[in-house]
């Protein structure tokens, strides 16, 4: 069975912000499930370990080849709604999250009829050196990353 077809992500300069709203056909404690647990969203995103659970656990992320991020839990809400805050700008990296050069992403779940809507949006773009730049790496990272989830998800299904 082929993958569900989804709509790119969008670039609001004037909010800085990025958004993309995918449909999976999968069921939503499982969607949640694999965009909270580290051991799954390293299946499909980053390489995740994270200290803790739910709001204010804190580690890192990162892709073969690249440098690990840090990363902080900011919303918890099963199963509806997390978010992420992370420093993801080149140069030197703090130890820790910067919240004065970090983003947010946040993924909302909702059912459907045919399983979950999930729709991120990254925010916090003004924050950083290049924002026109930055997000337009992050609109094709969205697209990328959660082409793999549904693909993931949905071959699992």
């Amino acid at each position: 069975m082929e993958s569900t077809q989804n709509p790119q992500a969008v670039i609001d300069a004037d909010t800085f912000s990025v958004r993309r709203t995918i449909d999976i056909r999968a069921a939503r404690d499982k969607v949640w499930r694999t965009v909270t647990e580290p051991e799954l969203i390293s299946r499909w995103f980053g390489e995740v370990a994270l200290d803790g659970d739910g709001v204010g656990a804190v580690g890192t992320i990162g892709w073969p080849g690249e440098r690990r991020i840090p990363i902080r839990v900011e919303t918890f809400d099963p199963p509806s709604e997390v978010s992420y805050r992370w420093c993801n700008e080149d140069g030197p990296l703090p130890e820790t999250v910067d919240e004065r050069r970090s983003t947010v992403f946040t993924f909302t779940l909702e059912e459907t009829p045919g399983g979950t809507r999930l729709t991120v949006v990254e925010t916090g773009f003004e924050r950083t050196s290049d924002p026109a730049a930055l997000m337009a790496d992050h609109r094709d990272g969205w697209d990328g990353e959660l082409d793999k989830l549904v693909a993931l998800l949905e071959r699992d299904a």
